[in-house]
């Protein structure tokens, strides 16, 4: 029969933190899913440390040709998914015994939406909280999908968080073309942007999932760059509708898109400090 759910994981150089990831997914209270993990031609031990699952019948295991950046994985794992609803977990995070079932709910009680978002928790290399809630910047509950929007648009940042936060409709996924890399860097928030736009959104105000932050190089150049790329974003949704977004509103996302890249690598010089 086919699952409520699918979990899709693309794991890339993952096998430090691979198992964590999929036993977080198996330990979930709502069982109506499949696992998906498709590797894209990692040059670590991912698949040597993912053949421990491959007599888990919920477990289908791909591999994906190198090249292609994310985009090429996330659609992989994405297109090969058999469920309703779909869940990205990246190779190195984790989700909440109870994400799915507190997701799936508010799927059942709210027909308009198409895309569930909750808050997470921000972790180093070794597990240790570096924030223990983020994200949402203040949404709570049904909210249409143009106004979650023009939220992320001024906050300058992805709202909706990273993938291990969000359950959407596969077919809303597919109806936006898939993953969205035209600006790699915000590849999550602007195809997350696409697929809210088709319906309501619903966010929960509280850590269902974790991220973790890489303490690796974080260079002046990269912040500049990451920051161009979420203005770029910016103006493209306002040129796709200008009702959606103002001017003022896109100036106010671009200020902060270059705040925030700036914050996120003094975060990442600190990481990299304490775990030295």
């Amino acid at each position: 029969m086919t699952p409520r759910v699918s979990i899709v994981v693309p794991a890339y150089n993952n096998a430090d933190y691979i198992v964590e990831t999929v036993d977080s997914i198996l330990n979930q209270t709502f069982t109506d899913f499949e696992v998906i993990i498709a590797d894209h031609s990692s040059t670590d031990d991912t698949m040597t440390v993912l053949s421990r699952y491959a007599d888990d019948p919920r477990i289908e295991i791909l591999t994906t040709e190198a090249g292609g950046g994310a985009k090429r994985n996330w659609d992989r794992v994405s297109e090969a998914a058999n469920g309703e609803l779909l869940k990205l977990v990246c190779g190195d995070d984790t989700i909440y015994p109870d994400c799915l079932a507190k997701q799936v709910q508010a799927f059942d009680e709210n027909p308009s939406v198409v895309l569930v978002a909750s808050q997470r928790k921000l972790v180093d290399a070794n597990g240790k909280t570096i924030l223990s809630a983020r994200g949402l910047a203040g949404l709570k509950g049904l909210v249409t999908g143009r106004a979650a929007a023009r939220k992320t648009v001024t906050a300058g940042a992805n709202i909706f968080g990273e993938p291990g936060c969000v359950l959407m409709k596969r077919s809303a996924l597919k109806a936006a073309g898939w993953w969205d890399d035209t600006n790699p860097y915000v590849i999550d928030e602007a195809t997350y942007t696409a697929v809210a736009l088709q319906g309501d959104v619903y966010a929960i105000p509280e850590p269902l999932a974790s991220f973790r932050v890489n303490a690796g190089q974080w260079s002046v150049r990269l912040a500049k760059e990451q920051a161009g790329q979420a203005a770029a974003f910016h103006k493209a949704l306002r040129e796709s509708d200008p009702t959606l977004v103002s001017a003022t509103d896109v100036r106010i996302g671009d200020l902060r898109a270059l705040a925030t890249s700036f914050m996120r690598r003094g975060v990442y010089l600190m990481l990299r400090h304490r775990m030295s």
